[in-house]
C-alpha cells in the first residue's frame, strides 16, 4: 500500500512538474511574443545620464553606447535624440560622451535612467520632421488600421513597416530621404499597434497574420493612385514584406523589397526574446514550443519559412553581424540564395533594425541606388 502511494505521488509529481514547466513556457512565449517599446530587446540596456550640455551628453560606458551612429535615448518622461560618440572630449573612463542632437520632450538630468532605441523620432511626420502628411485609414481584415501618408509626384509608393518593440515612428527614420526623392509614403500601423484593431489572443505572430495587413496597405495604394510599390519593412515588418511579396494577389504590382534586419528563423528569435525577459535558458526550447502553440506554427515547419526562390522582385537586404535577435548568419544565407536578386549589404555595429542608425549615409546612398531604376 506504501509502494502504492508513493508511486501515486511520484506520478503527481512528474505530471505537477510538466504542467508547470508547460505553463512557465506559455506564460514566457506569451511575454516574447508581446514585445512593445516599453520592454526592451536584447541588449538594449538601460544607460545613466551623468551630464547634459545644449550639444552634448555624457552616458554610462557599455557596448551600447559606444554604438556609431544616431539614435532616440528615451526614458520616464524624456526624450531626445543622440548622434556620434565624441572622442576629444575629456571623461571619466567609465562614460562616453555623444553629440546631443536635440531634446524632444522633458529635461535631460543626472542620474536618469535611459535606453537607446533606433525610434529616432516621436509624434507624426508633420510634427517630428515638418513634413505634408494625412492621417488616413486603410481597410483591413480586422477593421480599420491607422496609417500616415506622405504625398510625393511619383507614381511609385513606398509602403513602410516597422518591426519589434517599435511603432509606425520607426520609419520615419529615412522620410526625409523619401521626400528628396518626390515618392509618395504610406506608413502603416498594423494588427495589436496602438490604435489599430486587436487579435483575440494580442500575440505578434511574427509576420504569418500581420502580412495580410500590408496586404490591404498594397490595394489600398493601388486604389488611390500608385502604379506600383516598393515594400520596406524592419524586423518582423520585413518578413511581412517576404510574406506579402509571395502571397499577395497583387504581388506583381510590387516593383521592389527593402529588408532592415528581417526575421527568418523565428526560433532563434523567439529564444532571444524570452531571454531578454531572463527566462532561464533551460525552459527556452518550452519557450519555443509554447510560442509555436500560441501562434499555430507547426513544429516542423523550417525555420526560415519564407523561400526566396518565389521572389520576383529585386530586393535590398540590409543586415549585420552585431544583431542578437535575428541572425546575420540566416541573412547571408537567405541573400546568397537568390543573387540574382537579393543585394545583401552588410551594416557592422548595429543592433536589430538599427541599420540606419549606425551609418545614415552609406544607408541612403545604398537605397538610392537602389529605388533609382524603380522611380
Amino acid at each position: 500500500m506504501r509502494l502504492g502511494t508513493a508511486a501515486a505521488a511520484a506520478v503527481t509529481t512528474v505530471i505537477g512538474a510538466g504542467a508547470a514547466a508547460v505553463a512557465v513556457g506559455r506564460y514566457a512565449s506569451d511575454v516574447a511574443l508581446k514585445p512593445s517599446p516599453d520592454h526592451p530587446l536584447p541588449g538594449d540596456s538601460r544607460l545613466t545620464v551623468h551630464s547634459a550640455t545644449d550639444d552634448l551628453i555624457t552616458l554610462t560606458r557599455s557596448l551600447g553606447s559606444l554604438r556609431p551612429g544616431t539614435y532616440g535615448l528615451t526614458g520616464s518622461g524624456c526624450h531626445a535624440v543622440v548622434g556620434p560618440v565624441v572622442r576629444h572630449m575629456p571623461h571619466p573612463a567609465d562614460t562616453v560622451v555623444r553629440r546631443l542632437e536635440r531634446v524632444t520632450h522633458g529635461t535631460l538630468a543626472p542620474g536618469m535612467r535611459m535606453r537607446l532605441t533606433p525610434q529616432v523620432h516621436i509624434g507624426n511626420p508633420h510634427d517630428a520632421l515638418g513634413l505634408d502628411c494625412a492621417d488616413v485609414d486603410v481597410p483591413g481584415e480586422l477593421g480599420a488600421l491607422p496609417a500616415w501618408f506622405v504625398p510625393g509626384v511619383r507614381d511609385t509608393w513606398v509602403i513602410t513597416v516597422h518591426g519589434l518593440g517599435t511603432t509606425r515612428e520607426h520609419p520615419m527614420v529615412i522620410m526625409p530621404f523619401l521626400r528628396r526623392h518626390r515618392l509618395p509614403v504610406l506608413d502603416l500601423a498594423y494588427r495589436n499597434d496602438v490604435g489599430a484593431p486587436s487579435t483575440a489572443d494580442g500575440i505578434h505572430h511574427l509576420g504569418d497574420n500581420e502580412w495580410r495587413d500590408l496586404d490591404a496597405a498594397i490595394r489600398y495604394a493601388i486604389r488611390y493612385g500608385a502604379r506600383d510599390v516598393v515594400l520596406h519593412g524592419w524586423s518582423t515588418g520585413a518578413t511581412m514584406a517576404l510574406r506579402a511579396a509571395l502571397n499577395s494577389a497583387l504581388r506583381e504590382r510590387i516593383s521592389g523589397i527593402v529588408l532592415d534586419s528581417p526575421v527568418l528563423d523565428r526560433h532563434a528569435t523567439v529564444r532571444a526574446l524570452a531571454a531578454a525577459r531572463r527566462v532561464p535558458r533551460a525552459l527556452l526550447p518550452l519557450v519555443v514550443r509554447a510560442a509555436e502553440g500560441q501562434t499555430g506554427l507547426p513544429v516542423d515547419r523550417p525555420a526560415d519559412a519564407v523561400d526566396p526562390a518565389g521572389l520576383t522582385a529585386p530586393t535590398l537586404l540590409f543586415h549585420g553581424p552585431d544583431d542578437t535577435i535575428a541572425p546575420w548568419a540566416v541573412s547571408r544565407s537567405f541573400a546568397a540564395r537568390r543573387a540574382d536578386l537579393i543585394t545583401l549589404q552588410p551594416v557592422p555595429h548595429a543592433p536589430h533594425a538599427a541599420m540606419w542608425n549606425a551609418d545614415p549615409a552609406a544607408y541612403e546612398e545604398a537605397l538610392r541606388r537602389f529605388l533609382t531604376p524603380l522611380m
